[in-house]
């Protein structure tokens, strides 16, 4: 689980020319059809070093996409830290002072006593954000693991995500105990709210792979949303879906107590353990075992080790949706 193993594949976007955008919020660009419907964003580098939704989101402006129907907001989330991008040390340029995706609450946000980049951002950013119906943020994963949607707990996000079609696999949990994500973030995650949220690891930070499904699921995103016709996106970007989706629940994070915690196998994610008690890891020097039969691993990594920090979800598989 090396950084050194994955060759640097494809080519980091200029963004530059997208700073002003047109909302008063650097790097947010929204369009207005003037006609009646939903406000969907598609939100790229919430993580400075998760490049392929940089690559769509430039793509999309570079393309000039507008809307049919409703409103379409393009954005770039952590600038400053995607500006910090070392190829040497890769991983250090996911953010600058603190996890983009660790912020997103009311409280949070109005604590004005608190300041990092990352805040600064978000609360930047919030005004936007407040107003959109459907988010989809564009992720990528330290692993070289095949693609996941996090649709979050609820059964909306588990409807939406089958709508979609695809990545294959999804993932429904809580977040995470350090704090909550974007998707997550007020009617995003509240059952009685219409909004609504997907979040998508597309695959590997730096393989030309990842970039291919985040074109496709941004622009069966789009569809979805009613924002746009097919004959609007950019040529090429939509993929045959897969013939079975997979609906997984993640019951319980397995958190790091310190830096002494190894896993017994080079996983890289999705792996399906058949009996409970199988050993997965070691951590302080006891075995870590799975829970029940037929556990999944989701997303597995030790890249930021250290004391609290999730380094791998347990998870159920809940039910598979098959396509006729």
């Amino acid at each position: 689980m090396s950084t050194e193993a994955y060759p640097i594949e494809i080519e980091f976007p200029n963004i530059s020319e997208h700073t002003s955008g047109n909302t008063g919020i650097d790097y947010v660009h929204t369009f207005d059809s003037g006609v009646p419907g939903p406000h969907v964003m598609i939100n790229a580098l919430t993580h400075g070093n998760e490049v392929c939704g940089a690559i769509v989101v430039d793509a999309l402006l570079r393309f000039g996409l507008r809307p049919r129907r409703g409103r379409l907001t393009l954005s770039f989330a952590n600038v400053q830290a995607y500006a910090r991008f070392d190829p040497q040390q890769p991983d250090k340029s996911r953010f600058v002072d603190g996890d983009f995706n660790r912020v997103w609450t009311t409280a949070v946000l109005d604590d004005t006593s608190r300041r990092t980049v990352e805040l600064d951002r978000a609360r930047a950013m919030r005004p936007v954000v407040d107003t959109v119906d459907l988010l989809l943020d564009l992720h990528s994963m330290h692993e070289k693991s095949k693609p996941l949607i996090v649709a979050g707990p609820l059964d909306k996000g588990i409807e939406l995500a089958v709508k979609l079609g695809t990545p294959a696999t999804v993932i429904c949990d809580e977040g995470h105990p350090e704090g909550r994500r974007m998707r997550d973030y007020e009617g995003f995650g509240d059952p009685g709210s219409a909004k609504n949220a997907l979040l998508i690891e597309c695959g590997q930070h730096w393989e030309q792979r990842a970039v291919s499904v985040a074109r496709d699921c941004t622009a069966r995103f789009l569809l979805v949303s009613g924002v746009v016709d097919e004959a609007d996106l950019p040529p090429g970007w939509i993929e045959p879906l897969p013939p079975r989706m997979t609906v997984v629940r993640v019951t319980q994070p397995v958190v790091a107590k310190s830096m002494d915690f190894r896993f017994a196998g080079d996983y890289r994610g999705l792996e399906t353990f058949e009996k409970a008690g199988t050993l997965i890891g070691w951590s302080d020097g006891e075995p870590v075992v799975t829970p029940y039969d037929d556990c999944m691993l989701v997303m597995p990594s030790l890249r930021q080790l250290r004391p609290g920090v999730t380094v791998v979800r347990l998870g159920r598989i809940e039910k598979r949706v098959d396509r006729g």
